[in-house]
């Protein structure tokens, strides 16, 4: 079976029933993507396929319809993701275990809905949970994030201009 994750091709040799997280966690050694309940209740291990947030837990290796992307490859090469930027802002992660699932589902949120309300991150991440109780850090991390992803760079100046 042939599986991208975080932009590299990768052939494995699982049981097409295989949940993703094991393939991810046990056969390409990705831990930071996290085993919490194994039913799709905690988030802990969300993932993107194909951009979309799911829980790796529950999703068939077979099922894999399109490039995955965990943590480790949700920030450009060398650079964080807004939503890791501002998670780090706002010293978010307490224990930490769950954090990398809500970074997960916090970027899928804002690439759908950029300038989202409060209603709008209660509603995305009210399947991601935080045993440490972390819910307004993360709520303030993802404003943060959302102002970042839709600041606009401002011009330079040409030289010999004051501004």
């Amino acid at each position: 079976m042939k599986l991208t994750v975080d932009g590299k091709p990768h052939e494995v040799d699982v049981p097409q029933e295989m949940p993703l997280l094991w393939v991810l966690r046990d056969v390409l050694g990705i831990t930071a993507v996290k085993y919490g309940c194994g039913v799709a209740q905690c988030g802990a291990c969300t993932v993107h396929i194909d951009g979309v947030a799911v829980r790796s837990c529950q999703v068939a290796a077979a099922d894999v319809d399109g490039p995955v992307t965990t943590i480790a490859g949700l920030g450009k090469t060398g650079a964080m993701h807004a939503v890791q930027a501002a998670w780090v802002t706002h010293q978010v992660a307490q224990c930490g275990y769950c954090q990398s699932g809500q970074i997960m589902q916090a970027a899928a949120l804002l690439s759908e809905t950029p300038d989202p309300t409060d209603a709008d991150i209660a509603e995305a991440m009210r399947g991601n949970l935080c045993r440490c109780g972390t819910y307004p850090r993360i709520k303030a991390a993802i404003k943060t994030a959302a102002r970042r992803l839709n600041a606009k760079p401002s011009p330079v100046p040409a030289p010999g201009t004051d501004r």
